[in-house]
């Protein structure tokens, strides 16, 4: 079953079980991905559907970031609930230690010493465990080996 099929189900389900803030944040999450899929002009493949979910998560920890620096803890928690939603579809992120793996990886591979290639290692990275990486934790953890080789 495709990646929006599966949110279809899930949005039917929550629906019938009355169950509000997975209703809206897959509603939300619908939406989105039918953007997408107009924008294309064709529909999307789960590559896709699963970069409308990452960005539809970004979204959610920037707003959790920004309600909790304005002292908003009930509006900070109902962003993390709809976060909690939106993990379920995404797959499980890197370990540490599978980072610092990807990342001597991504430098083996593109042979890459200094500062200077760093976007390199950045793109093997991310391409490489496509929607497991967030670009800033990656991006800190290239940054320190690359500077400290």
């Amino acid at each position: 079953m495709s990646l929006l099929a599966q949110v279809e189900q899930d949005y039917i389900t929550a629906y019938k079980a009355k169950e509000d803030v997975r209703v809206a944040v897959l509603r939300l999450l619908k939406t989105a991905a039918k953007n997408r899929q107009v924008e294309l002009m064709r529909p999307l493949t789960d590559d896709e559907m699963l970069e409308v979910i990452q960005k539809q998560a970004k979204q959610r920890q920037d707003s959790i970031e920004q309600y909790t620096a304005a002292g908003r803890a009930d509006l900070a928690d109902r962003e993390k609930a709809e976060l909690e939603i939106l993990h379920g579809y995404l797959p499980s992120p890197l370990t540490k230690e599978e980072l610092a793996a990807a990342i001597e990886a991504a430098i083996a591979e593109t042979g890459v010493t200094s500062m200077a290639g760093m976007g390199k290692v950045m793109t093997a990275v991310l391409t490489a465990h496509k929607g497991r990486v967030d670009g800033k934790t990656a991006s800190a953890a290239v940054r320190a080996r690359l500077q400290h080789g």
